[in-house]
This record gives C-alpha cells, structure tokens and sequence, in this order.
C-alpha cells in the first residue's frame, strides 16, 4: 500500500493532483486544505497518502500534513462516511475549526458542509467527540503558499467550480464567490475559496 508520495505536481485542481514519480503520475483526491498549500504546477509536492481499495478500483487520497490524515481516517471509521464523504467535510471547514466543531459536539455546523446529514453529523460528532483531543493541527501547520494571481474571470469560474463540485447549489456558489471578489482581499483561488467557504460556513 502506498502510504506518503512525492515527485513533480504535473496537474492541479481543488479535488484532484497529478503527482510524477518516476515517470508514473499518481491521480491522487485531495481536500481544499491539501489543495491551499499544494504549490505551483512543476513544483516538488509530498503527500501522506490513504491507499482506498475496492472491489473495482485502487484510490488514492492525499494529505499535506499528518493531522490531515488522521482526520480522514477518523471520519471513515464513523458508519455511513466514505471517502469522498470524508473529503467534502475536510474541505467543509478549516481542519483546526473541524476539529473544534466536533470536539462540541456541534452537529449543527456540520449539516452546513454539503452532503452531510442530521444524522451523518451526529453520527459524527457521537463517535469522534472523545477522539479529537490527541490531534493536534499546531503541530503540523504548514505555511500556506499561495497560487499566483489570476485574472477575475477565470478565478470566479474556478473558485464556483469547485464549489459546486463540493456540493453546493450553483446559484449559492455563484453569490458567495460574487461577494468574496467584491471585496478587497487577496486575489487568488485559494483566498477566494477560504473566504467563500468561511461565508458558506456562518
């Protein structure tokens, strides 16, 4: 099983990296966090990787930091969260607010990610409350490195995009993202997605 992976970042997207490593490019699913701190296409990008199998497919899912997937891990283990369930709650929110939401018990917050139930979140926060305590985000934060500015346009259908494809109703996304760029603020895809999900959140 593959467990961390490193080489050239050759394709990027907010759910999805392509990573070289030795000539092969790994296709690996990521949550926004991962996506913020990835780097720049042709930079070197290391990922802690979960190795999913199933009957029909080999995936794999890719973490920046150790806590990131620790994270995941916990979320998979709660009956009814898969994978690309537990990768839409990390993006959901930032990873120490996540952690802080469920240590609360907090099902409420959870039911606004997209996809997540009344009774997925307090499924969640029932199982995983006691859990979060040996987790420790401080521990493994990372700076974030930025993308490189982009022209309004594209960074709007981007940053709706990837919205959308969190699950978020296209009309919503398209409010949210419309009042983000509105405002003054760092003009990147990773800003302009922080902010938005940080509206979407509230």
């Amino acid at each position: 099983m593959i467990g961390h992976l490193s080489g050239r970042l050759i394709f990027k997207q907010p759910s999805l990296v392509v990573i070289d490593a030795g000539g092969v490019g790994y296709e690996v699913t990521i949550p926004l966090s991962t996506f913020y701190e990835a780097g720049e296409v042709g930079s070197e990008l290391a990922l802690f990787i979960h190795t999913h199998v199933r009957e029909d497919a080999l995936q794999l899912f890719g973490f920046r930091t150790r806590t990131e997937k620790e994270l995941f891990l916990k979320l998979i283990s709660v009956s009814g969260v898969g994978p690309k369930l537990a990768i839409t709650i990390l993006s959901g929110m930032p990873v120490p607010e996540l952690i802080q939401v469920i240590s609360a018990a907090d099902a409420a917050r959870l039911t606004a990610i997209p996809q997540v139930g009344r009774k997925t979140a307090e499924r969640v926060t029932m199982e995983l409350r006691d859990k979060m305590s040996g987790i420790s985000p401080a521990v493994e934060a990372v700076a974030a490195l930025g993308g490189a500015a982009r022209s309004d346009a594209g960074l709007v259908d981007d940053a709706i995009s990837a919205l959308v494809s969190l699950g978020y109703p296209k009309p919503l996304a398209e409010r949210t993202v419309g009042a983000v760029v509105s405002e003054s603020g760092e003009r990147t895809i990773e800003a302009v997605l922080k902010r938005s999900l940080r509206k979407l959140s509230k």
